[in-house]
């Protein structure tokens, strides 16, 4: 072998930096890119009020412009170039593979559908002024609501899991464990959307540190359901989508036509984290931590 051949082999065998360091490379990336993009969110009139400007609104919501270009920035790009960089042609095969598998059971999809709204309207009656206090959704609701849970797949979504779930989920649960790399995954997703308290995201100025941490808390709690719906469905990225976009879609269509009373900002961290922690709990107890995991070895041989 040459000795220009010989140097040629060691920097190609040589790992670089983000190959060494996969979950840091990504964490920094995703948080780094998403809240550099909210900044200019955060400091017009839709935040602190500092810049003289304002978002437009769709449909109620400055969110469109405002918040889904920090969201794409982030942990979805950020997983795909840590994958290129660490990973190469390979490891981004298997990452697409995940966002492509939604070939799935189609009982899970109806375990989806029908228990984010059940779970959360049971949970959410004392809240609301209880049972009695419970309307009937007009029928435009019915009507907004799939078409609302699409786009929210295509925007939400597509925006986040691909990297909480997709990347960061089959690194950590290897290494840690399932239930310590939820642990781990959780508070930082949670973590992730803290400039967005500084916005009309979450009601600001009307904000206090309880919703944060609460938020935080509930972030944790359903990313162990989330972990357990993903290993249990052979890792499919579609129905770990559908899960987190049925929460939100459910939230921002037919919460407060059922419950008019409803306090929709301040209610919803509560709601949110009795729900996630009472389904987290159950979890946890009844797959003794494994939330459905099969590590690699065990999955090569079944």
């Amino acid at each position: 072998m040459t000795q220009q051949a010989s140097v040629v082999s060691r920097t190609v065998e040589r790992p670089n930096f983000v190959s060494r360091h996969r979950m840091t490379s990504f964490f920094a990336l995703a948080f780094g890119l998403s809240w550099l993009a909210w900044a200019p969110y955060v400091l017009c009139e839709n935040g602190l009020g500092i810049l003289h400007f304002k978002f437009p609104t769709v449909a109620g919501s400055s969110q469109l412009f405002g918040v889904l270009p920090g969201a794409y920035l982030g942990p979805i790009l950020s997983a795909f170039l840590v994958t290129a960089l660490a990973e190469g042609k390979p490891g981004l095969r298997q990452w697409a593979g995940r966002l492509l598998r939604w070939r799935v059971h189609w009982g899970w999809y109806v375990l989806v559908l029908v228990s984010v709204p059940a779970v959360l309207i049971i949970t959410s009656i004392p809240f609301g002024g209880g049972a009695g206090a419970m309307h009937l959704p007009p029928a435009s609701v019915f009507a907004a609501y799939l078409p609302a849970l699409v786009f929210q797949l295509l925007t939400t979504g597509l925006a986040e899991e691909p990297g909480w779930r997709d990347f960061a989920l089959p690194h950590l649960q290897p290494r840690f464990g399932p239930l310590r790399g939820t642990l781990i995954l959780g508070p930082l997703w949670g973590a992730w959307h803290l400039p967005l308290f500084l916005t009309d995201w979450a009601g600001w100025p009307d904000v206090n540190w309880v919703m944060v941490i609460e938020f935080v808390a509930s972030a944790t709690a359903f990313s162990v359901v989330m972990t357990w719906v993903f290993n249990r469905t052979g890792e499919s990225l579609p129905l770990a989508m559908l899960l987190h976009t049925s929460v939100n879609n459910f939230f921002s269509v037919a919460w407060v036509a059922i419950f008019p009373a409803i306090d929709f900002h301040h209610d919803t961290t509560h709601v949110l984290l009795i729900a996630s922690t009472a389904v987290a709990v159950v979890l946890i107890a009844a797959t003794r931590g494994r939330l459905g995991y099969k590590p690699p070895s065990v999955e090569a041989v079944g």
